[in-house]
């Protein structure tokens, strides 16, 4: 899960510089009209990516900057993370990540994520997984057709999942063969010609069959052959220096002889003094190493041997593979790994009708296989629209549209577009590796009213609470794991604002949920309560964000119920909301 741990907005639009501190429960935010509500809303988007708006920006300091810490935590926040810090990013010791936005007044919009300068874009990326917002003048999440598909897959459930897996599956493997054949029927001219290249090729380095370092090795042992005089005397006079030789002198002792003489003349004195006995078994080691060198040299003295013949098949066998370096590769292992992809390569341009046959039949055998599982995605999504229109419309009754009825289409994606063409179900349509199926969230407002897409069959205010009861519905089914309510109540009150409330309170169990309201109804049930308050006892209006608790958040209700603060009446009701939405919280 991912909560956003604290917001601070500095130079946008009222708001001068405010920090809110936020909680992984339920968020309120109140205040009187004009008092900077929305740029709080405002600031989120722009925190996530949203489109920098620099007429909004102050003109002192000139800049608007929004900041927050996001904090990550549980295997919904792993792929958050993992993107950041593919990017350059750095998350916290605590596993928290500070985000940053800052926009001019000339438009200029700069993003750091993790303490390191990043495009917007990777903000937007971020905010996808981590918050939505649902305002009326917002563009709204699940209005997106593929939002309201992946939404719909998401209520289906893990079976319907595990079939979406598959399908995908098969698709990927069905478009690999259709494009290969493709290609190799469209490109049989020029794969012909390439495979001919790389015959010879092949055929030129089999011929010289090189080896693995060989280019090395006959290095080495040419360079013994061409110095194989110099390399005997040198050999000779060290091996005569260490154990003798053959023109060694009685006068001319070794030095396995003089170091003999050494071990013994120390062994001699041990007994006065250790210290000389240890450095006497040093010696002995010493003179132990000195004959084993002494017959590694004669052992190579046997071996070495010059002998003009070997050298003039090392000279025309390194020629050979000269001639190959320079054509495939800077060195042998280069060429034997040139050689290796040639093979592969040889194989992937066939353009024998054997293959392309072969290759038919599998493209139509995964064909059946992905319109069969189409078919079945199709059925399950069709089964789960039907659950959760219900669901739906049974929040929406408590959200003062008693008359309301959502409807969710899952109809056949039409032919013509880019996608490949299946018959599904027996009904010819474009496919996706998500299936063959547009999804559309449709809301009848009322018995007799037309079924119109959500956008066009809800006012501003009704969108809102359509969004909260989709929400609702779709809690735990996973999705951003902080969702922003801007107005959700707008043109309701009484036991409506009551129910919105409760609703809201039961989504914040499983999201971090952040409102903006006005209504008493529905702010007594935060777990946090944060006020926007407006100051213009100076020359320019500002506005600052405070936390309310116990006596003050009674106030505040007062103040939003009647509008007066002060009034023992209006505080006493205050509580009376508050017992009861803590004893609903409780349930």
């Amino acid at each position: 899960m991912a909560v956003l741990e604290e917001l601070r907005i500095t130079g946008l639009g009222v708001i001068e510089d405010t920090t809110l501190p936020l909680t992984g429960g339920m968020n309120v935010i109140t205040g009187e009209t004009g008092a900077g509500k929305t740029m709080v809303v405002t600031g989120l988007g722009l925190l996530f990516g949203g489109r920098a708006d620099a007429g909004r920006v102050r003109a002192q300091p000139g800049r608007a900057v929004v900041e927050g810490r996001l904090r990550l935590h549980g295997r919904a926040a792993d792929a958050v993370q993992a993107r950041i810090t593919d990017a350059g990013g750095e998350p916290d010791e605590d596993g928290s990540v500070l985000l940053s936005r800052t926009v001019t007044v000339e438009g200029r919009s700069r993003a750091h994520v993790g303490g390191r300068s990043m495009p917007v874009s990777m903000l937007s990326e971020v905010g996808e997984q981590s918050v939505a917002v649902h305002g009326q003048s917002d563009q709204l999440r699940l209005l997106r057709p593929a939002e309201q598909r992946a939404a719909l897959d998401r209520f289906a459930g893990p079976a319907h999942e595990k079939l979406l897996d598959a399908l995908r599956e098969a698709y990927t493997g069905w478009r690999r063969v259709v494009d290969d054949l493709a290609d190799r029927r469209r490109n049989a001219r020029e794969r012909n010609q390439e495979a001919d290249l790389l015959r010879l090729g092949l055929d030129e380095i089999t011929r010289v069959d090189p080896q693995p370092g060989e280019d090395d090795e006959l290095k080495t042992e040419a360079q013994r052959l061409e110095h194989a005089e110099g390399l005997r005397t040198a050999a000779q006079i060290a091996q005569q220096c260490v154990a003798g030789g053959a023109e060694a002198t009685d006068e001319t002792p070794d030095a396995a002889a003089l170091l003999g003489t050494a071990r013994r003349t120390l062994e001699a004195q041990s007994g006065t003094d250790p210290a000389l006995g240890e450095l006497a078994a040093r010696l002995e080691e010493a003179a132990t190493l000195v004959t084993d060198v002494s017959a590694e040299l004669s052992a190579y003295l046997a071996t070495l041997d010059a002998d003009p013949a070997r050298l003039q098949h090392l000279y025309e066998r390194r020629a050979a593979l000269r001639a190959l370096t320079r054509k495939y590769a800077d060195d042998v292992d280069g060429v034997i790994a040139w050689a290796d992809r040639a093979r592969t390569r040889l194989s992937d341009l066939d353009t024998s009708d054997d293959l392309l046959d072969e290759l038919e039949r599998e493209g139509q055998r995964l064909a059946v296989e992905v319109a069969d599982l189409a078919g079945r995605v199709s059925t399950s999504r069709q089964e789960a629209a039907v659950r959760f229109a219900d669901q739906v419309t049974v929040e929406l009754a408590g959200l003062a549209m008693p008359h309301a009825r959502i409807e969710v289409a899952v109809l056949p994606r039409p032919v013509g577009r880019a996608e490949p063409t299946l018959a599904v179900n027996g009904v010819e349509v474009g496919v996706t590796p998500d299936g063959g199926d547009e999804v559309e969230l449709r809301l009848l407002a009322h018995p007799g009213a037309p079924s119109l897409p959500l956008q066009r069959g809800a006012s501003g205010g009704e969108l809102s609470r359509v969004m909260l009861a989709i929400e609702v519905v779709f809690a735990g089914s996973g999705g951003p794991p902080t969702l922003v309510f801007d107005e959700v109540d707008a043109g309701v009150g009484g036991q409506a604002a009551v129910e919105i409330g409760r609703r809201l309170a039961r989504l914040a169990r499983s999201h971090q949920v952040l409102v903006v309201t006005h209504l008493p109804q529905v702010a007594a049930f935060a777990d946090r309560h944060l006020v926007v308050a407006k100051d213009t006892g100076g020359a320019v209006t500002t506005s600052g964000v405070r936390v309310v608790e116990d006596t003050e958040r009674a106030r505040e209700l007062a103040r939003m119920l009647a509008g007066l603060p002060d009034s023992d009446l209006g505080i006493a009701h205050a509580e009376e909301l508050l017992a009861v939405a803590a004893k609903e919280r409780r349930l």
